[in-house]
């Protein structure tokens, strides 16, 4: 039975899971709609409120909670798994456990993670010893409920995904892409997720998604945080805690995973039956991704990417195991990763004003030389569509060859700027000072005792604004300098502090030469100009008070 291997990998004996289902749910365990229908269809969003409300009445441990709603109004469940039980952050942080933040369906047509982490919940909830002893677990089992509930073939909603015959769609109702909405914060959606993260302050954040590219040798691909302003916390997770997941995968799953990635262009456009791949290259290191974003809190993050042209139940399956190694090795590791927050915490709310801190970067040219497996595609000549996912003409061999080759995985830094005593905003700069606030960044006016400063303005030398419209938006793009001078502060000014925990995420937000800051989603476009100063000033030394 499906449920009992899935039971199995929670870290339950066959014997042991019989007692705990039959004390908690009468001896049968809720099964998901893709274990009832052997993996053929995927949940609505109400199979997934009812599979929670079967748990709830079977007294499963675990605290049910709202994150937030949709556009349209549903209700997104936030479940809470401890032991013992707790509700509140207070509760959590009393435990002194690592506290995992584990979100599912962000793309509603990628559905293996909202069926993995439904089954996960209920695997964990049904024994008596497992990993919910050592960590807090908070479950998103369905983000995007809103375009999950757009039902469609996947022929329109996933041309490259290995069945289920129909699912969800990619935006949520406003037709925004929920990873790409990180940093300008438009949707109901990530505004709740940030409150959350504000809230709970997870050790661990965990996004689960299927990959729709190269025909590869993975069950999984994988990635931390690439942007490199997540500094120590990036660095241990790309360094120390993938590549022992990649080990406890092989050995313990039978799945072998990989760096997430895709074979680059050169080879996709050349002859999809070339063997010979000219590199594997990771994905973008700006903020506006999840997990990017989420290691700009000096936090560990984990993106995970099903294989898409696997079929759905092996999907679930590798997912699900993922999932559960990574609670097991930070429930091992909960020490060192506190270490790792701590000194970062400690660093930024006493006050860095000096370490450089990355703000534009692009992909290494120093890339590794690394063996990589991937599919033999054969030729077919046939216009039609053979096989699901794979592109007209071609057909899947199943042979698979290793290739070493050139691995690009990580981002340098172009562009660094330091962390400036405080940021001045007008406050009538509504718009801007609400998105900073609501990314956890304390704002507030500067004490009646502060007459000068020495601060910079940075003057613009030109704007870019792209001609391609991306998620509403034409980004936007500036050059110039920042000039220093000892100055009066202007009245009705608000102040961002630069000794605060979130101090690199208001860094990356507020600085006009970022990669992915609030210039380049258009929230300062009327107050900008070529010869114009800049709305934001820095404050680069201490501001006097008067005596």
């Amino acid at each position: 039975m499906v449920a009992s291997a899935l039971l199995a990998l929670a870290g339950c004996t066959h014997g042991a899971s019989a007692r705990n289902t039959s004390d908690l749910v009468g001896g049968a365990l809720p099964r998901t709609r893709a274990e009832r229908t052997s993996y053929a269809e995927t949940s609505t969003y109400a199979d997934v409120i009812a599979f929670i409300d079967s748990l709830q009445a079977g007294h499963f441990p675990f605290v049910r909670q709202e994150l937030g709603k949709t556009t349209e109004g549903r209700v997104l469940p936030l479940l809470i798994l401890s032991r013992p039980r707790v509700s509140t952050p207070e509760e959590a942080r009393a435990l002194h456990r690592p506290i995992v933040y584990v979100q599912a369906n962000i793309h509603a047509g990628e559905v293996e993670g909202k069926e993995a982490l439904q089954a996960l919940v209920r695997d964990l909830g049904a024994a008596r010893d497992n990993v919910l002893d050592s960590i807090v677990l908070i479950a998103i089992p369905i983000y995007n409920a809103d375009g999950n509930e757009v039902f469609k073939p996947q022929s329109v909603n996933r041309t490259e995904q290995n069945g289920p015959e129909s699912v969800g769609q990619r935006p949520n109702a406003k037709m925004l892409d929920l990873n790409r909405d990180y940093v300008k914060a438009e949707a109901p959606e990530t505004r709740a997720s940030l409150a959350a993260f504000e809230k709970w302050n997870p050790d661990v954040f965990v996004d689960l998604h299927t990959t729709d590219g190269s025909f590869h040798g993975y069950a999984l691909t994988y990635a931390p945080s690439l942007n490199p302003a997540a500094r120590e916390a990036g660095a241990y997770t790309m360094d120390s805690l993938l590549p022992e997941l990649r080990r406890r995968m092989q050995t313990r799953d039978g799945f072998a995973v990989f760096d997430y990635g895709n074979f680059d262009a050169g080879y996709e456009e050349r002859d999809i039956t070339d063997s010979v791949k000219q590199g594997w290259y990771s994905y973008d290191h700006r903020p506006r991704f999840g997990t990017n974003y989420f290691g700009l809190r000096q936090r560990i993050s984990i993106l995970s990417e099903a294989y898409s042209h696997d079929p759905l139940e092996r999907r679930v399956k590798s997912t699900y195991a993922f999932v559960h190694e990574i609670l097991s090795l930070v429930a091992e590791r909960g020490a060192r990763i506190r270490d790792i927050e701590s000194r970062a915490d400690s660093q930024f709310a006493r006050g860095d004003y000096t370490t450089p801190i990355p703000i534009r970067s692009q992909i290494t040219k120093a890339p590794s030389s690394v063996p990589v497996v991937f599919e033999v595609m054969a030729h077919t000549g046939d216009s039609t569509l053979t096989q699901p996912g794979v592109p007209r003409g071609y057909r899947r061999t199943g042979t698979m060859r290793t290739q070493t080759m050139p691995v690009y995985l990580r981002f340098d830094p172009v562009l660094t700027r330091t962390i400036p005593h405080a940021w001045l905003i007008s406050a009538g700069d509504t718009a801007a000072i609400a998105l900073v606030r609501a990314h956890g960044i304390q704002v507030e006016r500067p004490s009646a005792g502060m007459t000068s400063a020495r601060i910079s303005r940075f003057v613009i030398d030109s704007l870019r604004t792209e001609p391609r419209e991306f998620q509403g938006h034409h980004e936007m793009h500036l050059t110039g300098s920042w000039h220093d001078t000892t100055s009066q502060l202007p009245g009705g000014m608000l102040m961002v502090r630069g000794d605060q925990l979130q101090a690199v995420a208001a860094l990356y937000l507020l600085d006009p030469e970022s990669d992915d800051g609030l210039v380049t989603w258009n929230v300062f476009d009327s107050e900008l100009a070529a010869g114009k100063n800049f709305p934001v000033w820095r404050v680069v030394a201490a501001p006097n008070a008067s005596p």
